[in-house]
C-alpha cells in the first residue's frame, strides 16, 4: 500500500487578542498502517467554532486546551477509507472530533456514523450536529418558551441562533433576532420567518431598538454575543424572563476584563433567571432532538445557510473570520473529496 500523506493545522502561538495566520502553521505527516480494531477516516468537512477560542488560553476550563505545536481537534465529518473494525465499513459517513487535519485513524471512540438521507453530511456540523443540539436544548429547556411570548436572539443568523429562531416559531413565539448585515436581516425575516430583526452595526442605540422591536416585553433572552447586547435584554426583560447563557462572543478576544451589563441589580427586581450551559453535557437528548428536526426538516419548517471555505490550509482564516462576522449560518472548511 502506498505510503499516505495527511495535513494537519497545529497551534504555533497562544494567540493575544485577535487571532492571526501566524499563530497557526500548517505540517505533514505519514498516516501509519491501520491496526486491528481500528479505522481510516478521510475528512471531508471540518467545523470552527467560536468556543475554540476558548481552548487556545493555557487555563483550566470545561474542555482541555490546545497544545502549542500539536494539531487542533474540532467537529468533522469524512468517510471510512479502511476499517478493520467490524463496526464500521469502507464507505461509512462518520462524525468525530478530530478536525484539523485531512486523515485519521481511530478505534472507533468518539466516532458515530452519520444519515446521509437526514440531511447533507456537512449539517451534521451544524444544523444537525452540535450548534442544532444546542439551539435545542438552550431554548426548549432552559429558555422554555411558551405560545404568544417574546423571544428574543442575538447573533441570530448564526449556526445556533438561527435555529433558536425557528424552534421559537414553532413553538409559537414572537421572535425578535439581531444580526450584523441587512443580508442577514433579510434572511432571517424572509427566510426564517422572525417577526422582527435589526442590523445592530447600524444602530446608535441597541437598547431602544431591542425595546422598539419587542413592544411587549423579552420573555426569554438566548445570549450568543453579550455587552450591549445583553445589557439591553435586561432593560427588557419581563417579570420572571429566562436568560439563556449559550455565548458571548463579543468578549473572546478581550485582553482586559470586560465590564458588566450596567444594570444586572434589575435582575433581582424581575425575578429573572439566568443559565449558562454546556451542550457536550446533555448528549442523552440526542435521539429527541433527531426525531424532531428531521419531522421539522422534513415540512419545511426549518433552513439553514452555510459558509464553505475550501481547503484545509484556509482553515485559519475562516476561524479568524468568525470574529469579524465574516460567515454567514454555519462556517465550515472543505478538506477533502
Amino acid at each position: 500500500m502506498t505510503e499516505k500523506i495527511s495535513r494537519e493545522i497545529r497551534l504555533k502561538n497562544r494567540p493575544i487578542g485577535m487571532p492571526g495566520e501566524s499563530d497557526f502553521e500548517l505540517a505533514e505527516v505519514t498516516v501509519p498502517a491501520v491496526g486491528d480494531g481500528e479505522v481510516l477516516v478521510q475528512n471531508i468537512y471540518m467545523s470552527v467554532d467560536p468556543y475554540m477560542r476558548g481552548r487556545m488560553y493555557d487555563r483550566k476550563s470545561y474542555v482541555p486546551p490546545f497544545q502549542l505545536n500539536q494539531p487542533l481537534d474540532g467537529g468533522c465529518v469524512g468517510r471510512v477509507v479502511e476499517s478493520k473494525n467490524k463496526q464500521y465499513q469502507t464507505g461509512d459517513f462518520v462524525f468525530g472530533m478530530v478536525g484539523w487535519r485531512e486523515y485519521f485513524i481511530t478505534d472507533g471512540t468518539g466516532l458515530m456514523k452519520i444519515d446521509a438521507n437526514l440531511a447533507p453530511i456537512q449539517a451534521y456540523l451544524g444544523t444537525v450536529g452540535m450548534p442544532g443540539l444546542t439551539a435545542y436544548y438552550g431554548l426548549l429547556e432552559i429558555g422554555k418558551p411558551k405560545e404568544g411570548e417574546t423571544v428574543f436572539v442575538s447573533a441570530a443568523s448564526g449556526a445556533v441562533g438561527a435555529i433558536v429562531c425557528q424552534i421559537a416559531k414553532i413553538k409559537g413565539c414572537y421572535v425578535v433576532g439581531s444580526a450584523g448585515s441587512d443580508e442577514k436581516v433579510a434572511w432571517l425575516l424572509e427566510e426564517a420567518g422572525v417577526d422582527a430583526a435589526f442590523n445592530y452595526k447600524k444602530t446608535d442605540d441597541i437598547v431602544a431598538e431591542v425595546g422598539q422591536k419587542c413592544p411587549n416585553g423579552i420573555d426569554v433572552y438566548y445570549e450568543n454575543v453579550g455587552g450591549v447586547h445583553l445589557e439591553a435584554a435586561i432593560e427588557h426583560m419581563n417579570k420572571f424572563g429566562r436568560i439563556v447563557m449559550c455565548g458571548m462572543i463579543d468578549m473572546y478576544n478581550a485582553t482586559a476584563p470586560v465590564p458588566g451589563p450596567s444594570n444586572l441589580a434589575s435582575i433581582i427586581g424581575k425575578q429573572l433567571t439566568m443559565q449558562g450551559f454546556i451542550v457536550s453535557d446533555h448528549f442523552d437528548m440526542l435521539m429527541q432532538f433527531y426525531g424532531d428536526l428531521g419531522k421539522w426538516i422534513a415540512e419545511g419548517k426549518i433552513k439553514w445557510k452555510e459558509t464553505i471555505v475550501e481547503g484545509l490550509e484556509n482553515a485559519p482564516g475562516a476561524f479568524i473570520g468568525l470574529f469579524k462576522g465574516e460567515n454567514f449560518g454555519k462556517m465550515i472548511v472543505k478538506v477533502g473529496d
